[in-house]
């Protein structure tokens, strides 16, 4: 059976979209008349997620904290003729690696979990909320230790509403070197638990070794990495890279640029193939990720055809 192909909606209402985000309906309208078969939400404001994590819902914009709210947006979808690939959850508040109390986190991550119970989501998206310099606040053992205690709650969280949970490696955050990527895998050890595979953060990661604290560990080749990940992967992402960070708002590099395909230096015919012998995938999704790019709203369609292609090839 054929892959079926969603995009991350998070592409139109943050970095460039912050101020003038693209509003849920709207976006869908799109993805249907180009033929995606889904979205993959980006669970925070404005477009539908669980509710606010600080406070009262009244004026969080998408926030949907009633089961009635969240059964007709299911209800919604399914009309449509849409499903959804997978949530990155809003936890970007909370503290992970800066505290030895996760226990906010745990519930936050519990109330992203309750409402894909209810809206038909499977798998939610993690990361490791800090970014790198705080390798040089918290020694490496402790940070692991709160991560990978964390995680194995959350997953337990998910397997208990039928979910998996997959972690997002990228330049932005803490552990993103190759061998933290395995060892915190492999510590979480969770049926449900894998990686995020994102081809773009693969090469900043993999092969630029963007971001990384102290020594740089890299490999020659984007397809090195895939090969090391092996049996890990339950989650892809695919975009071009041009082995660019995204900037933040003062110029400094923040994460994964995610430039359109085509307009990055990646050879899918190389990637792509190494990508499906190495996954371990639970459903049948690939998604598009145009996370800070600036006319995101228009690569949208020349992104679609491209994927159409490689699904047409190895989907």
């Amino acid at each position: 059976m054929s892959k079926r192909t969603s995009i991350g909606s998070w592409a139109y209402t943050i970095g460039p979209y912050a101020s003038n985000p693209i509003d849920f309906d709207t976006v869908c309208e799109k993805l249907k008349a180009l033929g995606f078969d889904g979205v993959e939400l980006g669970g925070f404001p404005p477009h539908p997620n669980p509710g606010n994590p600080n406070g009262p819902n009244d004026s969080w914009p998408g926030a949907m904290p009633e089961k009635s709210q969240r059964q007709e947006l299911k209800a919604k979808m399914k009309e449509r003729g849409l499903a959804f690939s997978g949530i990155a959850a809003n936890l970007w508040g909370e503290k992970l690696i800066n505290t030895d109390d996760q226990s906010k986190y745990i519930a936050e991550f519990r109330k992203n979990s309750e409402f894909c119970r209810d809206v038909g989501i499977q798998g939610i998206r993690v990361d490791c909320v800090q970014p790198p310099p705080i390798h040089r606040e918290i020694d490496y053992d402790t940070a692991f230790g709160r991560v990978t205690r964390t995680w194995k709650t959350c997953c337990d969280i998910a397997a208990d509403n039928g979910q998996y949970v997959t972690w997002e490696f990228e330049p932005g955050f803490a552990f993103n070197k190759p061998s933290d990527v395995v060892r915190i895998h492999d510590a979480v050890d969770k049926p449900n638990f894998g990686l995020q595979y994102d081809t773009c953060h693969g090469q900043m990661v993999g092969v630029v070794g963007a971001r990384q604290e102290g020594e740089k560990e890299t490999f020659p080749t984007q397809v090195d990495l895939i090969r090391m990940l092996s049996g890990r992967i339950n989650h892809i992402h695919l975009i071009d890279s041009d082995n660019t960070c995204h900037k933040d708002a003062d110029g400094n590099d923040e994460t994964s640029s995610h430039p359109p395909f085509g307009q990055g230096l990646l050879n899918f015919d190389e990637i792509v193939p190494e990508l499906v012998k190495a996954s371990r995938l639970s459903h049948d999704w690939w998604t598009i990720d145009l996370c800070f790019w600036p006319d995101a709203w228009t690569a949208t369609e020349t992104c679609k055809r491209a994927l159409d292609k490689l699904v047409e090839k190895y989907g």
